[in-house]
């Protein structure tokens, strides 16, 4: 049985991969932690407007935390490693690791990214694509 999807008309050609982006965002990490926030910064002095993830990740350190990005992909991974020197009376805050994903529009280019206060920005940039008009000759075939 095959799968019916908005992107399913006849008349969107090539969008095939979009379709498998939205698989792979829709099956990221659902268990809700780390909590982030995504915000839109307005462009300044004429730059093009900038995207911001938040993620607060009270507890970790830059060495513990990796950001990668592969075929479209921002992959965010926390990891932290038991003490075992520690002799805890009462716990409750667990060493926890973490892998948040988000899937990246063509044309959007990771800026940088910072951690201060428990909180970790990335900052994202999303280009001006080239518009580019051209006119398809028609030959006659005989």
């Amino acid at each position: 049985m095959s799968r019916i999807s908005m992107l399913s008309s006849p008349l969107l050609l090539g969008f095939e991969e979009i379709e498998r982006q939205i698989d792979r965002a829709t099956k990221g990490s659902g268990d809700g932690y780390p909590p982030y926030n995504i915000e839109r910064l307005d462009a300044v002095n004429g730059d093009s407007e900038t995207l911001r993830i938040t993620l607060a990740v009270a507890g970790f350190t830059r060495d513990q935390l990796e950001i990668t990005l592969a075929d479209s992909q921002l992959i965010v991974r926390g990891k932290q490693t038991e003490d075992k020197a520690r002799n805890y009376l009462y716990r409750g805050i667990a060493a926890r690791q973490f892998a948040r994903t988000f899937v990246l529009a063509e044309g959007i280019e990771v800026k940088s990214a910072d951690l201060a206060d428990g909180l970790l920005t990335i900052d994202l940039k999303r280009l001006e694509p080239e518009r580019l008009v051209r006119t398809i000759e028609i030959r006659d075939r005989k």
